[in-house]
Parts: structure tokens; C-alpha cells; sequence
């Protein structure tokens, strides 16, 4: 898939040649990484998780498309990508070995003409913390945070070696799936609670380490007001909740009925979310 993708963006450029006499306007690329949010996933009628054209890349390209008519897109994620799978592959098929490196060949392919990078990695290091959590597993789940923040912070320091340090790369935290567990009695508040606690700590490390490599974040676990437990709001279909479960309620599929849900992928709402996010932090918008 990443192989076709470079190989589509060639053929398109190729395609769209200007003829004698024009101006030649050189293409530009908006290159877009990570795991299945980068890939728009939803699910289906029937309940499974697909590949769709309404992911946040596709939302920021069509943003940035009307003041910059030669940009490409370029989408290398990989659903179900760990940082461990993006270093090493394992999931997804790139000629590289691995996105990371296919990213990187791309960057360094195209040194100079790279005008973003948007990247979200790490969520799926910790699925199973937030898949159906439960007490005893979340707490076992503190001890995975060090080496997942680890991989980001190499990730990111490939990227921005192989970019170079003019590349507007901008990076994303993550909202809180778990949070809708507060609709399942006194045992799933005190999970969406603990989850809550759990989502700040790695916050606070994925902060730190897109910080210490220079790269923009884009403030997904604020703008879903993640740690909003007060400011009810009526969901339709679900009664009072929370803000912060609303959201999750209102811009996932987490809250959703059979067979589409519960899902924790973003529904069109919810990546239009992320895509405002990502345009407000690169100051595109």
C-alpha cells in the first residue's frame, strides 16, 4: 500500500505536467502518518472496521488544497500500527520494511518540497488498556508507558532527521475511548475514572517527548474535553452524561449500537475534531 501510494503521487504529478508556455508550479507534499486514525477507519454496516475517505489527513488536505492547488497527499499509516510495528513493520507491507522507513525515504526523496507531516502513534501500544478496560488491568498497564514514549520520541527524532529541520511536522494525543464505561453503573465510573488518570499521565509523556523534538502537538485529548466529568450533557438515546462521555458518545462510534458499535474509531464528526485541531496547533487554519 505505502509503495502504491508514492507511486499514485508520481503519477499524478506526472499527469498533470503544464504545457509548453505555462507557468511550472512544483508540487508539494502533505505526507500522513500513523496508525488507523490516519487512515480514516469506521466501521461499516456490518460492523467492521474499513478504510474510509473522512479521516482527519483527508479533512486537513481539502483545508489546505484551496491556497495551495499543487499540494499531494501522501497517507503511509497503517491500521493497528504500534510505535514497535512503525519501526519495524510487521502489519502493514512497505518495500521499505517498515512505515518509518518508507516515511523517511520519502522526506529525504523529496528534501524541499515537504510542506506538512502529521503523525498519531502509541494509541495501540496500550489497546489493551483501553479495550474493554477493567481496574486490575489498567493499573498493570503504568508500567507500559516508559517504552511506548520511548518508540515516540525515536520515531519522531528519524522523522525529523530525515525531514530536516524546516518540515512543519505536527503530531496528536489522543481522546479517551474508556471514558463511555461510565454508562455501565457504579463499577464503570470508577473505570472511566481511572482511565482518565491513566490518559493524563501518558498526556503528559507524549507532551513531553513531541516537545523535546520540536514537533507541534495537536491538542485532541483537550478538544474532547477528556477530563470534563462535570457539565452534563443529554445525548439523545443515552440520557445525562458527563461532557467528556458526551464527547466520546457524539464523536466515536464508542456509544454506538450494534453492530456498528462499540467502536472507538472517530466518526465523521470526530475526525473533523482532530483535522480543527491539527489546523489550529500549525496555525494553517
Amino acid at each position: 500500500m505505502a509503495a502504491l501510494a508514492v507511486m499514485a503521487v508520481a503519477v499524478l504529478t506526472a499527469c498533470s505536467s503544464p504545457s509548453a508556455g505555462q507557468p511550472v508550479t512544483p508540487s508539494s507534499y502533505y505526507l500522513a502518518l500513523g496508525d488507523s486514525l490516519s487512515q480514516g477507519v469506521q466501521p461499516d454496516a456490518a460492523g467492521a472496521s474499513v478504510e474510509t475517505g473522512q479521516g482527519y489527513p483527508d479533512l486537513v488536505y481539502a483545508t489546505l488544497l484551496a491556497s495551495h492547488p499543487a499540494l499531494r497527499l501522501v497517507r503511509l499509516g497503517c491500521p493497528g500500527e504500534t510505535t514497535q510495528t512503525m519501526m519495524h513493520g510487521g502489519i502493514c507491507h512497505y518495500a521499505a520494511g517498515s512505515q518509518l522507513a518508507a516515511a523517511s525515504a520519502f522526506l529525504r526523496a523529496h528534501r524541499g518540497h515537504v510542506f506538512l507531516v502529521t503523525i498519531d502513534i502509541g494509541a495501540n501500544d496500550l489497546e489493551d488498556c483501553g479495550n474493554q478496560p477493567s481496574l486490575t488491568r489498567l493499573a498493570s498497564c503504568i508500567g507500559q508507558l516508559p517504552k511506548a514514549t520511548a518508540n515516540v520520541a525515536a520515531i519522531l527524532a528519524s522523522l525529523r532527521a530525515a525531514a530536516g529541520p524546516g518540515v512543519r511536522i505536527a503530531g496528536m494525543n489522543y481522546y479517551l475511548p474508556a471514558l463511555a464505561e461510565w454508562r455501565s453503573g457504579l463499577l464503570g465510573r470508577a473505570t472511566a475514572q481511572l482511565s482518565e488518570k491513566f490518559a493524563v499521565a501518558y498526556d503528559d509523556l507524549l507532551k513531553r517527548a513531541y516537545g523535546q523534538a520540536g514537533i507541534t502537538v495537536a491538542n485532541v485529548f483537550e478538544a474532547f474535553e477528556t477530563t470534563n466529568f462535570g457539565d452534563p450533557v443529554t445525548v439523545p438515546g443515552i440520557g445525562s452524561v458527563p461532557r467528556n462521555v458526551a464527547r466520546i458518545c457524539q464523536w466515536t462510534w464508542e456509544c454506538a449500537p450494534p453492530p456498528r458499535g462499540p467502536n472507538q474509531h472517530a466518526n465523521a464528526a470526530g475526525y473533523r475534531v482532530i483535522a480543527d485541531a491539527i489546523l489550529a496547533a500549525t496555525k494553517l487554519s
